[in-house]
């Protein structure tokens, strides 16, 4: 079965059994107490019940059931938070899940070939794609003319001066 990441154990917190998960989903409330995940780490992914969790420092510190002891909490260090793609939300118009853009390849209104995105980088004002060619496409309105996720095909109207234009 093919799952989607919304968040990666970081850390233990404490010694009851809490882990520290980095968010990486839309849609945080995935993680309010009473909802079950599924905790994917190398041997299995099993499902858990979050019994408690409250929002520290841009992250999630939670308790889940079965994870009783700070050394229970260090054993998930780097598991993965996963759902499967039946369960992702709907993002809305001009908003497209990561995962949707890697591969995707990159044409501008002339034709010109940009390559393949990559990478995503996130973080500035806009995010940015990369491409395979070195190419970096900010994600703009004004740049991105149109995304077709079903046929991993974006095109761009480049800005005089974006490298490889």
């Amino acid at each position: 079965m093919d799952y989607v990441t919304v968040g990666r154990v970081v850390a233990a917190h404490g010694i009851k059994g809490e882990v520290k998960i980095l968010v990486t989903t839309d849609f945080p409330e995935r993680f309010d107490a009473g909802n079950t995940v599924r905790v994917k780490t190398e041997k299995e992914v099993a499902e858990r019940k979050i019994t408690a969790s409250r929002e520290s420092k841009g992250c999630i510190i939670a308790k889940l059931s079965g994870i009783d002891t700070r050394n229970d909490a260090e054993d998930l260090r780097g598991a993965e938070i996963v759902i499967t793609e039946n369960e992702l939300g709907d993002l809305g118009e001009d908003r497209f899940y990561l995962f949707d853009l890697m591969g995707m390849t990159v044409t501008g209104i002339d034709g010109r070939d940009f390559g393949t995105i990559t990478e995503v980088l996130q973080g500035g004002a806009n995010d940015v794609y990369v491409t395979d060619k070195g190419v970096l496409v900010p994600a703009l309105k004004a740049i991105v003319k149109k995304v077709d996720v079903a046929n991993k095909a974006m095109t761009i109207d480049p800005p005089e001066g974006l490298p490889g234009a």
